[in-house]
This record gives C-alpha cells, sequence and structure tokens, in this order.
C-alpha cells in the first residue's frame, strides 16, 4: 500500500509498527522515538510467535488462539484493515500481514516502510481498548514441518527457495544465536532484499513474476519458502 493512500483518513483503519532487529537493538524503543500516528507496536517475539524452541525454532508460529488473544490484547479487531510497517523493507511487517491474511483478514504493507511515510511522527506509547477476536486456523496445507521438507527436497516438482541474505545462505556468517550455518540441501538463494528497489518499495507485479519465474516458482508443483527463524 503506498503511504500517499495510506494517509487517507479510513474508519477501520490499524496502522501497526512491527520493527524488529537483528542486531539486538529494541523495536519498541524504536517505536517510543517516532511511529505513524495512532499506531500500535506489534512485538515479533510475543505477539507474532511463540516462545523459541529447539523444535520450533527462534519465531514458531504461535496457535490461532494465542494470536487471537494477543492482538486482541493489542485493540486490533476483526473487522480492522491492518496497515503493518517496519522499517527493514518490509520483512518483519509482512508477519503480520500474512498471519492476517491467512485466518482471512484485510491488511497490507505500507510500501517503503516508515521512511516513506509523508507526514510528521508521533512519539510515546499509543494503547486501545482490548477487543475479542475470533478464532481461525491455519488454512490446511500452508506449512510444512522440517521432516516433511527433507522428504520432498529431492522431488523434481519441489522449488525451496532461501529467503535470507546469500551470506547466510552460503554459510559465510551467522547471526548470533545460530548454531549452524549454510542452506538446506536443494534450496535456492533468494534473498528477499531482490523483492525491493533501491529505494525500499517493491518491484512492480510483473517484475517480482520474472524474478520467482527464474527461480522455477511458476512452474514448481510445490513452492517452499523459508527464513532463519520461522
Amino acid at each position: 500500500m503506498p503511504a500517499s493512500w495510506a494517509a487517507r483518513p479510513l474508519d477501520g483503519l490499524v496502522f501497526a509498527d512491527v520493527r524488529w532487529y537483528l542486531d539486538g537493538r529494541s523495536g519498541h524503543d524504536a517505536y517510543l522515538a517516532g511511529h505513524l500516528p495512532g499506531a500500535v507496536w506489534v512485538d515479533v517475539d510475543t505477539a507474532l510467535s511463540d516462545p523459541p524452541s529447539p523444535a520450533g525454532g527462534r519465531h514458531p508460529l504461535p496457535s490461532p488462539r494465542d494470536f487471537a488473544r494477543r492482538l486482541g490484547r493489542l485493540g486490533i479487531g476483526d473487522d480492522d484493515v491492518v496497515l503493518a510497517y517496519d522499517d527493514a523493507g518490509g520483512c518483519f511487517a509482512a508477519r503480520l500481514v500474512w498471519l492476517l491474511r491467512r485466518t482471512g483478514q484485510r491488511a497490507a504493507l505500507l510500501d517503503g516502510g516508515l521512511a516513506a511515510w509523508p507526514g510528521p511522527l508521533a512519539s510515546g506509547e499509543v494503547t486501545r481498548p482490548p477487543v475479542s477476536r475470533r478464532v481461525n486456523p491455519w488454512p490446511a496445507g500452508l506449512l510444512r514441518t522440517a521432516d516433511q521438507v527433507q522428504a520432498s527436497a529431492s522431488s523434481p516438482g519441489t522449488v525451496l527457495l532461501d529467503a535470507r541474505a546469500r551470506d547466510r545462505y552460503t554459510g559465510a556468517t551467522t547471526l548470533p544465536g545460530e548454531s549452524r550455518a549454510g542452506h538446506i540441501p536443494g534450496a535456492r538463494s533468494a534473498p528477499w532484499t531482490g523483492n525491493l528497489r533501491a529505494d525500499g518499495r517493491f518491484l512492480t507485479p510483473a517484475e517480482l513474476r520474472v524474478r520467482f519465474a527464474d527461480y522455477g516458482a511458476e512452474d514448481a508443483e510445490d513452492l517452499v519458502i523459508y527464513c532463519g527463524s520461522g
């Protein structure tokens, strides 16, 4: 969603600040210092993920019940239209958009993120009255376990894409807390940053189709995409 459109008043539109940093900086501190007027802060660690575990990784998906309960506490209702943003090309805010869309709620990314916002920023915490939400299950077939991916990775109809930075894919670098370097055998490197132009906005749909067709996604019988933490 372009910032010029988002700046128009719209009933039921909720701004969600989903800043999070791989280097350990506090997304909440960044939010408090300056955010879109009226935006609530949505924490990747506690609102959009279950606690880390050896089986689930750093950011396992929450259960549908927990996801509904946590967003309800933030005052985000079932009928709200959520506009999520971060300052990292949308890679963290996209998690909230993806979860909401998979459960049938309207949600979009702010194209260009915080830097594209044309108006002044607000500071401090924004709170909304808590609301009750429906519990919608994740659609069947949406997720794969590691065992399922391993079993199908060698199939000619499976395309497995690694969305991390290229040097993490090759194993040249690892992040703090990562115990293993490299990538899943058979995966192709498709860094998420390749979806963006130099100004941080997304490529056009036509350009994105060409990009992913080059990875074989267009003809894939089963397309699986992963990052570093779920």
